[in-house]
């Protein structure tokens, strides 16, 4: 007989509940057992959200800059999308209404302290930084110096991981995370019905996120500060220890 794949929370918690042995093969599980554990399959979602790898994908999304010192990011901000716990890159686009817009990358501080040194905040010049203050509920993002309104800025943040609002809702991710989300499911439903640990349970979590890592893992291309590259140009040969294809 085929066992059909799950499909919404229930059958993911079905199977968690199943798996570490908190009800038995042909019984239905307890309303109260369904509720909790689709409340712990929720606050799993939560934390994994915050975790790179687990993202299948970055949205970008943009705004037009009006020389404030700040923007916000959030339900109903400025940047009106899911308030995200950090910004991955930013940009600013130039001349945006002409057939050739030109792209600038900013460069993220990613901490306050950082961006507590720049003495003239108020600043109105060609854009160069962005913060990220993550506020909740709604986060603020600062652009330095601030960009007038011939720029529209763009910030790249992660995808927001769908969120059940019951446990019958249709599962709207890619198939693997179904093994992941039911495995690492049963990780938490151990301590919580005081139950001991299975290693073979602990293993398959683990090795089900790493198949979402592995497909998810985005790696830039290493980038090296202008200071440190000197004034060669070319290739570094290790064996000869010269640039090839660079002046003197």
């Amino acid at each position: 007989m085929t066992v059909p794949v799950p499909s919404t929370p229930s059958d993911i918690i079905t199977l968690a509940l199943k798996t570490a042995n908190v009800v038995g093969v042909g019984q239905t599980p307890e309303a109260e057992d369904m509720n909790d554990a689709f409340n712990l399959l929720n606050m799993l979602l939560a934390q994994l959200q915050r975790r790179r790898y687990f993202i299948y994908q970055l949205i970008t999304t943009g705004y037009q800059a009006t020389g404030a010192l700040s923007y916000t990011v959030g339900p109903g901000g400025n940047f009106n999308i899911p308030r995200p716990g950090k910004i991955e890159s930013a940009f600013f686009r130039q001349n945006q209404n002409t057939p050739l817009p030109v792209d600038y990358p900013l460069e993220i501080i990613r901490a306050r302290e950082d961006y507590n040194r720049i003495s003239i905040k108020n600043l109105n010049a060609f854009p160069r930084y962005a913060f990220y203050d993550a506020a909740y509920p709604v986060g603020n993002l600062f652009i330095w110096p601030l960009p007038n309104a011939q720029y529209q800025i763009f910030i790249t943040t992660m995808l927001q991981l769908q969120q059940f609002a019951t446990i019958s809702d249709t599962l709207a991710l890619p198939p693997e995370y179904s093994a992941a989300l039911m495995w690492n499911l049963v990780l938490e439903l151990y301590p919580f019905y005081g139950l001991p640990e299975n290693p073979i349970t602990r293993g398959k979590a683990e090795a089900s996120l790493r198949i979402i890592e592995e497909s998810n893992a985005q790696i830039p291309q290493l980038q090296m500060p202008t200071a440190l590259r000197g004034q060669n140009t070319g290739t570094y040969n290790i064996y000869g220890d010269q640039y090839i294809g660079s002046s003197p």
